[in-house]
């Protein structure tokens, strides 16, 4: 046998992946139904909040976080491209999507924060957790979606969920990148008066980093908005499915509405978020 024609498979890796997944979705189906859970009450709360609220409040909330954190200019635009979302006949989609994204970003944090400080603050953990962050980031975003689907079933919840793993990258390695630009001196200056290890994270470290983490979180918003049309493959709802159902059925006027409602979302949901980080 010639070991370098490469013209017979001798590595089933994928024969080898397929049976882990299954091993996986027969013996710890319980497991995976356990981490669905707390997701989908967040994704269902959000999701009642938006659509339970009056439009017309909805706006004007928004507006008012716009002017708050990002300016008047921002507050008007705000306005006028939440009106233009709900004359375009998308605001359930929109009010679904926000709420996808939300809860998206809120996991996320809740992950990827301590495990940027721990990467900050330990050689040794930012050593494993770097490949493992240049896969989550490398591999395409259709990939996430098969074990997804295997391992939770098709729904919101399951592209919640590729969402999270394709969006936590940003916040991980921005936290990462301000625990460890804090000045050694300020470091060693709170150590000297005795503060102990976790104080001068609380004091020191975590404030000073707060500008690098907001921007992780914007960036991890904007992922996970950009997942919102992969994620509808899987029946994850919201602004996707016009674009999909434009596509599949070539109806570009609709796939069209769908693209814009996402950008004006995304480009409100950025202008916002940046603001918030600067105040």
């Amino acid at each position: 046998m010639n070991f370098f024609s490469f013209e017979e498979k001798l590595i089933p890796l994928d024969e080898w992946v397929q049976t882990f997944v299954d091993w996986l979705v027969y013996n710890y189906r319980d497991v995976f139904q356990t981490i669905k859970a707390p997701i989908e009450v967040c994704l269902k709360s959000f999701e009642w909040l938006f659509n339970a609220m009056p439009p017309l409040v909805m706006i004007i909330l928004l507006a008012i976080a716009a002017w708050r954190y990002a300016g008047k200019k921002t507050a008007i635009f705000t306005v006028v491209s939440f009106l233009l979302i709900g004359y375009l006949g998308l605001w359930d989609e929109t009010m679904t999507t926000l709420a996808m994204v939300i809860s998206s970003v809120f996991f996320c944090a809740l992950v990827g924060i301590p495990l940027g400080i721990m990467a900050g603050r330990s050689e040794r953990f930012e050593l494993f957790l770097r490949p493992a962050l240049d896969a989550m980031q490398t591999i395409p975003p259709f990939v996430y979606l098969v074990p997804v689907v295997m391992l939770f079933s098709i729904g919101t919840v399951s592209g919640i969920l590729a969402t999270i793993v394709f969006a936590l990258p940003p916040i991980v390695r921005l936290t990462n990148l301000g625990i460890r630009q804090v000045h050694p001196e300020l470091i060693e200056a709170a150590l000297a008066f005795g503060a102990t290890s976790g104080q001068v994270l609380r004091r020191v470290q975590f404030p000073l980093a707060l500008p690098s983490i907001m921007a992780g979180l914007n960036q991890t918003l904007m992922m996970a908005l950009s997942m919102v049309v992969i994620a509808a493959l899987i029946g994850a709802g919201g602004l996707g499915n016009p674009v999909v159902q434009g596509l599949n059925t070539l109806e570009i006027g609709l796939a069209s509405i769908g693209g814009l409602a996402i950008v004006l979302l995304a480009m409100v949901l950025d202008r916002i978020t940046q603001g918030f980080g600067k105040k």
